[in-house]
């Protein structure tokens, strides 16, 4: 059976798309959160005060790991970029994960076998 016309191969990429978009989503609004902070924004402002809410259960695991690095008010939060990075390795397993479970044909297998031989 082709693997590129399996009953699984819609569902698997739907799959994907869900957790790209969901990364996508994530990764945008803690860039927010790091700008907003680099830049030194009222914490008081409404949207500051949203998109601190929005992403600080995002943020929250990683906040004690690195120092901040404060100059005049302007904060470079290093946990931003860690929790960035975190779930970008997060989500680019499960993808794996997801492709994983592809049908693969047996001539394609012996394949990618042998390429990871070398």
């Amino acid at each position: 059976m082709d693997s590129s016309i399996s009953p699984r191969t819609k569902p698997l990429y739907r799959g994907t798309q869900v957790v790209w978009y969901i990364l996508g989503f994530i990764e945008i609004a803690l860039a927010f959160r790091f700008v907003l902070k680099l830049l030194g924004a009222n914490p008081a402002a409404g949207f500051t005060r949203f998109i601190y809410g929005l992403t600080h259960i995002f943020a929250a695991p990683f906040l004690n790991v690195f120092r901040i690095s404060q100059v005049s008010g302007k904060i470079f939060e290093w946990t931003t970029i860690l929790a960035m990075f975190v779930y970008w390795v997060i989500a680019f397993g499960i993808i794996k994960l997801f492709l994983m479970s592809k049908d693969v044909s047996t001539p394609e297998a012996a394949v990618k076998l042998d390429e990871q031989g070398n």
